[in-house]
């Protein structure tokens, strides 16, 4: 599930940005109820886009930004409450990162979904379903 997180060079250092991904993955896990579920876990990728400050615009000026996208399965965080948990805390998580340097309000996050049956790992092509038998095998075997 993959989230890209955009900022402005110079917004968080790169200790700052390691932490910043470590807490959206979890946050991530945490509002879907996976939290410690092996296959998920691993499956919560991304990347870091640092780009010039001149490169981040908010009104269509370059200003101190930061946007969070994630991309979804169409059966995750399928409810507004998921939803509405998952950017407030990657809200929370960016500005706390940032350390005063970011406005709340230049914090902007969007979800996206894959189509049904449109989502790959590792090659192959799952459906809500086959996503939901690996999940629960995981769950399984954890507490075997």
């Amino acid at each position: 599930m993959p989230i890209t997180l955009t900022i402005p060079e110079g917004l968080l250092d790169p200790q700052a940005q390691s932490q910043a991904f470590a807490e959206l993955t979890d946050a991530l896990l945490e509002v879907a109820e996976l939290t410690g579920n092996s296959f998920m876990t691993a499956n919560v990728v991304g990347s870091l886009n640092v780009l010039p400050r001149h490169h981040v615009f908010a009104g269509g000026k370059p200003a101190p930004a930061a946007f969070v996208e994630l991309k979804l399965p169409e059966i995750a965080l399928a409810t507004p409450e998921a939803k509405r948990a998952f950017i407030e805390a990657a809200t929370d998580i960016v500005e706390k990162a940032a350390g005063g340097r970011l406005r709340r309000d230049h914090i902007w996050t969007n979800i996206v979904y894959a189509a049904e049956g449109a989502w790959g790992i590792a090659g192959q092509a799952y459906a809500g379903s086959d996503l939901v038998a690996a999940v629960q095998q995981s769950a399984a075997q954890h507490f075997a």
